[in-house]
C-alpha cells in the first residue's frame, strides 16, 4: 500500500510540474493567427504578409545578412528582428 501511495505521489508531482509548461506554450500560440509569429519579448503577434516580408528583407540588408527564411532563424535572431521591427514601425496594422 505504501508503494502505491509513493507511486501516485510521484505521478501527481510530475503532472503538476509539466502542466504549466504545456499551458504556457498553448497561451503563446493561441492568440496568433495561422500565418503569425509570436514576439516573446514584447508578448505580441505579427502576421507574416508581404509588408512584413519587405521589412524583414530590409533588416537582413541592414544587418548584412544573407537571406534565410524567418522560420529557419534561431530564437535569438528572431528576437533581434522583432526588436528592430518595433524600432522601425510602418503603421503596423499587422500587430495583435
Amino acid at each position: 500500500m505504501q508503494r502505491l501511495h509513493r507511486y501516485l505521489g510521484s505521478l501527481l508531482l510530475g503532472a503538476a510540474l509539466i502542466a504549466p509548461v504545456g499551458i504556457q506554450a498553448k497561451d503563446k500560440n493561441q492568440n496568433c493567427p495561422d500565418k503569425g509569429y509570436y514576439d516573446r519579448d514584447r508578448k505580441d503577434c505579427h502576421t507574416w504578409d508581404d509588408n512584413e516580408d519587405r521589412a524583414y528583407r530590409s533588416w537582413e540588408e541592414a544587418q548584412h545578412k544573407t537571406h534565410r527564411e524567418f522560420s529557419k532563424l534561431k530564437a535569438g535572431e528572431q528576437s533581434e528582428y522583432w526588436k528592430w521591427r518595433h524600432e522601425h514601425p510602418d503603421n503596423d496594422k499587422d500587430r495583435h
